[in-house]
């Protein structure tokens, strides 16, 4: 939590984003590249092959994509002299199908990009070897492929530069680091289609892009002498929801399908984590994305089902250690793309699909797992998943001295983490629901299974570095989307032993005890917040909504007008200062503070005008309040406590100008409906409307279905108050409101 998020009456001043595609974890996402196009004819007659007719079709469309000058090979392929010096070394690692590098076994669906040889084509790279490595008719040799030097899809709407260079030492492991890249917008943009390049392809084997909303990575950027940083992501740092981002050598610019486009909005950063491997000299890598922007938002957006286990715990010497993890769908979806992730012990991944009747497919297999070549795989035609289908990960690591990936020799017990040597297993299935009605039902059914897998990993990364702050963090903020609140408070107050000169440590604790409704404990933290930074303007609002749960408002007004003065800016600090005035008595000044948030926010907040317009109907202002009303119901239409009071007093007001008995039955009727019909406020509103239209029967029903649903502790002028309406309708006669009605 930081300067600048937001606090509404009784709640954390922060709001802990869900991460349907990941919670903070880096992942190293790869994108491959699109369909290559269809060589040509391969010679199938008895002469033997040679260069120009039958190798140099295979090697332009399979190799030369990095194995060209400039490209992210050590060597090019794309000369006759080039290929017969190397032409054993080609022979040996097609065969052996090292290259060109394609990890997936064939499946009965078939993936864009896809880099296989058939064997007869190995059967001819290794003709062609035996036969002497011929060079062939100049006349055969197809025209070489050219590669553009400017963007693929010609002028980008905005390009993004790394801060500075980065210095990539000569020696060492290879280097994982996140450089941070804000995004120069003004506006929500829609994003269609992006490119990442990289000045030096040698060296960078692979980018993956996420969204940073906080700005939590910038000042980890900021801390790092260097540019860049080296860590952990942030847990305000996610893809784009429903995608993958990610770059490899060769790879073309990324272009999403029809009518689908991924979100940016002002304040975003970029941050560009890049995989590099030092050559034995120093280095400089710099990179920058070019971004090709939508006239338009999406009609479809993709959700991410996340396949993981983070309770991974390795033994030393296992050689067949299994991790499993299913989900069933509960919708009818389209899978468009599938990406596996793991690290050094992985060996083999499997992800599949058993189908209602009873059927299975194998939506990916990799035999031959390796860290350095990982993709994303999108499937040539969606493969459509019925309701009920259950998709299933299976990985299997080896953690022995015989995995020569194996980075620990040797071999010791590895967990679950972001680092290299920890180990991670995910597989991500991108899904598009074949009803857009279903979207937001598989969002809430991957939320409640997803918070809990990440809470198991970040306990792992503890396990692993008990005493970094960042983690505690992110644990606490996980505990409170799941609303284990005493988990929050015992990290965030890790967090603070751990950092005890820091005031937002501090703020953080205050705020998850303020949940808990341990006001007083709340108010010592914010106060000891406001010790270590006396400018803290948060944590005198804080310190505000605390003091005021304790009973003690004005003390807590006083803190909130302390706040104000530091953040002029900021509707929820002026938000509750009016509901503090409110309780206070003092409505002048509540409306006023009322007002101030409306000009800040520019009138979109609903509940600053339904706060104003229960001061109104206090004061018996039934037109400024009905108008109120309509203003909140304007900036949130389905909000059911509005649609209730304004029926309320379009059905009861004395007022001929205020009265509209029709438009009182419409909307509290739709809000009886909303509100599932268990509500005595809804159904007394809308028995005072069907009376104010004639329809004294249907008005006693319902005043009758208010005093059974009245709570049993109710206070008993409620239920008097109800009674008496009951018995008007029995004799026929309306409620009208002379006075006041609070």
């Amino acid at each position: 939590m930081h300067a600048g998020d937001r606090v509404t009456p009784g709640r954390l001043s922060w709001k802990p984003r869900f991460a349907h595609a990941r919670a903070g974890l880096l992942i190293a996402a790869i994108l491959l590249p699109g369909r290559s196009t269809t060589a040509q004819a391969i010679s199938t007659d008895s002469a033997a092959p040679t260069f120009t007719r039958d190798i140099a079709p295979l090697v332009f469309e399979h190799c030369a994509v990095c194995h060209r000058p400039g490209g992210s090979a050590p060597f090019s392929l794309v000369t006759y002299d080039d290929a017969r010096a190397r032409a054993r070394q080609i022979v040996t690692a097609v065969t052996s199908r090292r290259m060109p590098p394609w990890k997936p076994e064939a499946a009965p669906m078939e993936f864009e990009g896809d880099r296989r040889l058939s064997d007869s084509q190995l059967l001819l790279f290794k003709r062609w070897l035996d036969g002497g490595a011929e060079r062939g008719r100049p006349d055969d040799l197809p025209p070489a492929p050219s590669w553009p030097d400017d963007w693929q899809l010609g002028p980008p709407d905005l390009i993004v530069h790394l801060g500075a260079p980065y210095q990539l030492a000569p020696g060492g492991p290879d280097r994982l680091r996140n450089f941070v890249v804000p995004l120069p917008i003004s506006a929500t943009r829609y994003v269609r289609a992006w490119e990442f390049r990289t000045t030096n392809t040698r060296v960078v084997h692979h980018a993956t892009l996420v969204v940073d909303s906080g700005g939590r990575a910038r000042k980890l950027d900021a801390d790092d002498p260097d540019s860049g940083y080296e860590g952990l992501i942030p847990f305000t740092a996610q893809s784009p929801e429903g995608y993958f981002l990610g770059w490899t050598p060769g790879q073309r610019a990324h272009e999403s399908r029809p009518a689908i486009a991924w979100r940016v909005d002002p304040g975003n950063d970029l941050i560009l984590m890049l995989h590099m491997r030092p050559t034995g000299t120093r280095e400089v890598v710099d990179a920058s994305v070019a971004l090709y922007f939508s006239d338009r938002p999406p009609s479809r957006v993709p959700v991410m089902i996340r396949l993981n286990r983070q309770d991974l715990d390795i033994p030393a010497g296992a050689t067949e250690y299994v991790a499993t993890d299913s989900y069933k769908l509960p919708v009818d979806v389209e899978l468009y793309g599938i990406q596996p992730h793991a690290h050094n012990l992985a060996r083999r991944i499997k992800g599949s699909a058993r189908l209602p009747d009873g059927s299975t497919q194998t939506l990916l297999s990799i035999p031959d797992w390796d860290f350095h070549w990982q993709d994303v795989y999108e499937y040539r035609e969606p493969v459509s998943l019925p309701a009920g289908t259950q998709v299933t990960m299976a990985f299997t690591y080896d953690n022995s001295a015989a995995n020569r990936a194996n980075p620990n020799y040797p071999p010791r017990r590895v967990i679950f983490g972001q680092r290299s040597t920890d180990e991670m297993g995910d597989l991500w299935l991108q899904v598009i629901p074949k009803q857009p009605a279903d979207h937001e039902r598989l969002l809430s059914d991957l939320r409640r299974r997803i918070v809990p897998q990440n809470i198991d990993g970040y306990r792992k990364m503890l396990e692993a570095d008990p005493d970094n702050a960042a983690l505690h963090d992110d644990l606490a903020l996980l505990g409170v989307e799941s609303g284990n609140l005493a988990l929050a408070v015992d990290e965030f107050r890790h967090s603070a032993r751990l950092r005890p000169d820091s005031a937002s440590s501090r703020y953080n604790l205050a705020n998850a005890l303020l949940m808990m409704k341990r006001a007083d404990e709340a108010v010592d933290s914010f106060r000891e917040a406001l010790r270590l930074d006396s400018g803290y303007g948060l944590a005198y609002q804080g310190l505000g909504l605390a003091l005021s749960a304790t009973g003690r408002v004005d003390e807590g007004a006083a803190a909130l007008e302390r706040a104000a003065r530091l953040l002029p800016s900021s509707s929820d600090v002026q938000y509750n200062l009016g509901v503090l005035r409110q309780q206070q008595g003092r409505f002048a000044d509540a409306l006023k503070a009322y007002d101030e948030v409306v000009r800040i926010d520019g009138g979109k907040r609903a509940d600053a005008h339904y706060a104003a317009a229960l001061i109104y109907e206090a004061r018996g202002e039934a037109a400024a309040a009905v108008q109120a009303l309509r203003l909140a119901l304007a900036a949130r239409p389905e909000w059911t406590a509005a649609a209730t009071e304004l029926a309320w007093l379009l059905a009861v007001a004395a007022d001929s100008l205020v009265r509209n008995p029709e438009e009182a039955v419409r909307l509290a009727t739709e809000a009886v409906r909303l509100g599932g019909g268990h509500d005595s406020r809804g159904a007394d509103v809308l028995a005072a409307a069907l009376a104010a239209v004639g329809r004294y029967d249907d008005a006693a029903a319902q005043a009758q279905v208010a005093l059974k649903l009245l709570p049993a502790d109710a206070d008993p002028s409620r239920r008097d108050a109800l009674a008496a309406r009951l018995d008007l309708y029995l004799k026929r006669q309306p409620f009208v409101l002379d006075l006041p009605p609070r």
